[in-house]
């Protein structure tokens, strides 16, 4: 949303220099979202949305990245609410700051964020923000902003991002698959990839649906249910996150059944899927696409690509090696975009064609890492394209398919 229709600049400002206080003494809870709901600053849909977080922290956060977008009355509403809520140190603590910062009308890029020493705190009612100490896990920093001066120079490349939020996101996530009926093993460090995406597309402000552990006709029907939802009529854009074992065409379903890719792009193309016309719809998919083993891998999987040595493993299915010859061809005929009826779709695979994609089991796999540090730090003033370029930059045995896509912009003006 542009400035004029959100909060001033020093407003933005002052809750972007006290983001690290407020996340970690911010409690939200059903009476500070009453308070915003009455001041008309936060919808019914918004509120569930804020609730619905597992963790304190995680409300926090969705709550400071909705209130930027919320008009000129939200600073004014969210103080008013910190005091109705017994947070005044957090009420006075943004106010104080307002006083410095009034004057000034235009964000100084190299402004550090500032932290102050803080009276003693309300007595938290949940649990205390998140901590990693694993020094293998992902390191993630915030999503750069866009400056307004660039939206504005480039909107008329790019698809609108207006809606509030942006748009729904799906991740179907298998990590452990039936023993009865199969032999694949559990994709250890999978669960890292789902919080590392449930958290990113979170902050690039969507919806984010987390399913796990599916068998492939749960899958088909979640996706179903997923393209045919009403809300994608009022957004701008939509994501669909698969994770799991596979091989070329297809993922796996827990029950070792597979879920062809073919028919996934065809339940949002335009025909099927016609409320997310003319809307960008991102597909990512990490899994094996084959069992060949590029002859780089070895190369990438040296010091200074992990520090997790023998922490690698593939994803890719010991049932893939009953395909033949004739079923590539068969995939390779399906697989070929008809224009007309399947635009706006872009398709980041974890790896080439034939080839097994690498996971590491204490960071998650390489294509995941890669894409969310990747987007986090160029999605303010890069194509999409150009940023899965880049991943494959870091991620050689990435592949990404255009299926008739135009510019994306990350238009994060706050």
């Amino acid at each position: 949303m542009l400035g004029e229709c959100g909060m001033k600049e020093w407003e933005r400002r002052v809750l972007r220099q006290n983001s690290v206080t407020i996340l970690q003494d911010l409690v939200v809870d059903d009476l500070l979202i009453q308070c915003l709901q009455q001041d008309g600053i936060l919808t019914e849909n918004m509120a569930e949305t804020i609730m619905a977080k597992p963790t304190s922290q995680g409300k926090s956060r969705h709550l400071l990245f909705l209130l930027p977008k919320r008009g000129p009355q939200a600073f004014s509403s969210f103080c008013a609410a910190l005091t109705a809520t017994e947070q005044q140190h957090l009420s006075r603590l943004l106010m104080d700051f307002t006083e410095k910062d009034k004057s000034f009308s235009e964000p100084s890029l190299s402004r550090p964020t500032q932290e102050c020493v803080i009276p003693v705190k309300r007595a938290r009612t949940h649990e205390s923000m998140e901590m990693c100490l694993d020094a293998d896990s992902p390191v993630t920093t915030a999503v750069v902003p866009c400056m307004p001066e660039f939206y504005q120079s480039h909107r008329s490349q790019a698809y609108p991002m207006r809606s509030c939020p942006r748009g729904l996101a799906l991740v179907l996530s298998n990590v452990r698959f039936d023993s009865a009926n199969t032999d694949l093993d559990v994709r250890r460090g999978g669960e890292v990839d789902e919080e590392t995406l449930r958290r990113l597309f979170m902050e690039l402000d969507f919806t984010v649906s987390l399913h796990k552990d599916l068998t492939a006709e749960a899958m088909r029907r979640c996706l179903e249910q997923f393209a045919q939802r009403q809300e994608h009529a009022e957004y701008d854009c939509t994501v669909v996150c698969l994770l799991s074992h596979g091989v070329e065409g297809s993922v796996y379903g827990t029950d070792g059944q597979l879920l062809e890719l073919d028919w996934v792009f065809e339940v949002f193309d335009n025909a099927r899927c016609p409320l997310l016309q003319n809307k960008p719809k991102m597909f990512f998919i990490q899994a094996c696409r084959g069992e060949e083993m590029d002859n780089g891998v070895d190369q990438l999987d040296g010091q200074e690509r992990t520090q997790s040595p023998g922490c690698e493993q593939r994803d890719a299915g010991r049932e893939g090696e009953r395909d033949d010859k004739e079923r590539e061809e068969k995939d390779r005929e399906r697989l070929r975009v008809k224009l007309p009826q399947r635009s706006d779709m872009i398709c980041g695979f974890a790896t080439l064609k034939g080839t097994a994609a690498m996971r590491n089991t204490k960071k998650g796999s390489w294509f995941i890492q890669e894409l969310n540090t990747t987007i986090r730090q160029r999605a303010n003033d890069t194509h999409l394209a150009d940023i899965l370029v880049q991943v494959k930059h870091f991620s050689p045995h990435f592949e990404y398919t255009d299926l008739c896509f135009h510019n994306l912009m990350g238009d994060e003006l706050y």
